[in-house]
């Protein structure tokens, strides 16, 4: 059930009416707590520097750290970097999933999500969070403060952060973070460990240069 703040999403009803309640918050340029098919998040419409600013806020992270991009399909990742023929092959293989892909930014990537010239863009697995980003790129960062740990529930969440006015309530999340992989050099560079491992990796782009 829904309380306060936190906002059930058990079924496809309340998921319809929770990304509905979510994407009306983003509108406003307000950051929401969204459950990831990783862990919880917080989102803000990628193109609104003022929301983004917030979620640097909110999380007491470093202006030079960059915040990731999920969004609905590949296309709209296409948008924001530019995939090598590596990069393609990693989406192909592990998208819709846990694997954030850096690579360089587009002209058309907005700047205010970092200070690098490079971007890391994710298609989650998961029906809201991809309901959520159908009208545009989401900026996402784990639900914790910078350095922390990420809580598991939507309600540790909404205690953890107060100045938020929705969370969606997807369950627990107790899993790992995505695993980030940056493909701008000549070979794959795992920034961040996660559930897809650098043997897949390699073996996804090996298969592609066969």
């Amino acid at each position: 059930m829904s309380s306060g703040r936190v906002v059930s999403a058990e079924t496809p009803e309340q998921r319809a009416a929770a990304a509905a309640a979510a994407l009306d918050l983003l509108r406003d340029g307000e950051p929401v707590g969204v459950p990831t098919d990783t862990v919880y998040g917080l989102a803000a419409d990628a193109a609104d520097a003022d929301a983004v600013q917030q979620l640097f806020e909110l999380k007491e992270r470093p202006a030079e750290r960059s915040i990731a991009v999920l969004v609905s399909d590949v296309a709209a990742a296409a948008a924001l970097v530019r995939f090598t023929p590596q990069a393609w092959r990693l989406a192909e293989r592990f998208w819709p999933g846990p694997l954030t892909i850096v690579a360089e930014r587009t002209p058309e990537a907005p700047p205010h999500l970092g200070t690098s010239s490079t971007l890391g863009v994710r298609l989650p697995d998961d029906d809201i969070m991809r309901a959520i980003a159908g009208p545009g790129p989401l900026a996402v960062t784990s639900a914790n403060l910078h350095g922390g740990p990420t809580p598991p529930t939507a309600q540790s969440v909404a205690q953890l952060f107060p100045a938020l006015s929705l969370v969606i309530d997807g369950g627990p999340r107790p899993g790992a973070s995505s695993t980030v992989v940056d493909m701008t050099g000549s070979a794959p560079a795992i920034l961040r460990e996660g559930p897809i491992t650098l043997d897949g990796i390699s073996s996804a782009v090996s298969d592609s240069e066969a």
